[in-house]
């Protein structure tokens, strides 16, 4: 399965499924932490993780893997930014978002701050998911340190490459390797809770489309 194939998939499949198929395929879990949510609006999104890693400094430094990053990827990339919580500043503004969108990125996941939301959601409506929201800038706190590498996004590891997706229920990094199993896997469970969901309405009973098809 090609990749436009997974993330058409996916971007049809519900974030709850593809959590769940995370679990069951990968054997943990694929959820990021609940603290990184949407910050500029709900649109959905489903894209190829490319990876950036930042760290506390107190050198007067551009954040430029972020910056390279951003210009180097593949249209349809989520930028990905970790600082492990190493430092509470924002790691992305209206700048980097006009870099985004010039550039056709599918959106930014961050497990830090962000700034500029009112320009991010006036000029562009690009999607950023991230931990806390912050006026306070990287130069002079935090420096960009590698990237396409592995980052810890609170508790789950992200790879270059994995399928990121998100909405207004969260994110979910779904591991490259196990993406077209996760997906199909996905789109059962899917189907089994339409299927459950319509016996329960049918029947006015919730024990009896648990009973049947053993979905909560």
């Amino acid at each position: 399965m090609t990749l436009a194939d997974l993330i058409a998939g996916f971007r049809g499949t519900a974030i709850a499924s593809v959590a769940d198929a995370v679990d069951k395929v990968a054997g943990r879990p694929g959820f990021l932490n609940h603290q990184i949510r949407p910050r500029i609006n709900e649109h959905k999104i489903v894209g190829p993780a490319v990876t950036v890693l930042e760290g506390p400094t107190d050198e007067e430094l551009p954040p430029q893997h972020a910056l390279d990053m951003i210009d180097a990827s593949d249209p349809g990339s989520v930028i990905v930014i970790s600082t492990n919580q190493s430092v509470d500043v924002a790691v992305w503004g209206g700048l980097m978002t006009a870099g985004a969108v010039a550039n056709k990125h599918e959106a930014a996941v961050l497990d830090a701050g962000v700034r500029d939301i009112v320009e991010i959601r006036r000029d562009y409506d690009f999607p950023v998911y991230s931990r806390t929201v912050c006026p306070g800038t990287t130069v002079g706190h935090a420096k960009t340190l590698a990237a396409n590498v592995e980052v810890d996004m609170g508790g789950v590891i992200v790879h270059p490459g994995d399928i990121m997706v998100g909405d207004i229920d969260g994110v979910v990094c779904v591991p490259r390797a196990h993406a077209e199993e996760v997906l199909k896997m996905a789109q059962e469970i899917d189907e089994r809770e339409a299927e459950q969901a319509k016996l329960i309405i049918e029947s006015g009973s919730l024990k009896e489309g648990l009973a049947k098809y053993g979905r909560i």
